[in-house]
């Protein structure tokens, strides 16, 4: 009977830094079932969502050079995600309905009440039907904790759009969540 070694997290890296296929499948699967939750929020289906962690993870390890050991490894591998998500929507669809802030009626949230009510699942499926546009921002923003000026140098927008986009996206979940809440309760809709 074989028995795999167990490795710490900096042994990994280390030995992924030296190229080693083993580490990187090790690391690999240490960490593909997180960041395919992370690529999941901003892809379309969950082929394209597979495509963009495989996509992220080539990244990490051609930069894992780059690692320092300085805050999370994980939280450098999601970064990482994050912007090759952002960069896999560049290559392969258009950042289409971007709106300019001066078009925005007035800037609305999501209902935390009728948030709370939602599974996970639920909120999920609903992040997943915005618009491209606006669910990038939307993650970025509020998920990720960007600011506007930040999404808009990694989405190639103005400050701006990001905003607008991000209001736009608050209203079109609100509409939904009341939606839902509405047809859970017997409500037309």
């Amino acid at each position: 009977m074989f028995l795999e070694h167990k490795y710490t997290i900096d042994e990994l890296i280390k030995r992924c830094k030296a190229n080693e296929r083993k580490a990187q499948e090790l690391l690999y699967k240490q960490f593909a079932s997180k960041m395919l939750g992370v690529c999941l929020r901003y892809a379309t289906d969950r082929m394209e969502a597979e495509d963009m962690l495989q996509n992220g993870f080539i990244k990490v390890f051609q930069k894992i050079e780059d690692y320092r050991g300085e805050g999370s490894f994980e939280g450098w591998i999601r970064r990482i995600m994050v912007h090759s998500s952002i960069e896999y929507y560049r290559k392969y669809h258009k950042m289409v309905q971007l709106v300019d802030v001066e078009q925005v009626d007035s800037h609305s949230s999501v209902d935390a009440l009728a948030t709370s009510k939602l599974a996970a699942n639920d909120l999920m499926a609903l992040v997943q039907q915005l618009a491209p546009g606006y669910r990038i921002v939307f993650n970025l923003y509020a998920i990720e904790g960007y600011s506007h000026r930040e999404i808009a140098e990694m989405a190639g927008i103005s400050e701006g759009a990001s905003k607008s986009q991000l209001s736009r996206a608050r209203a079109v979940l609100k509409e939904q969540i009341a939606k839902m809440e509405g047809k859970r309760y017997g409500y037309a809709g």
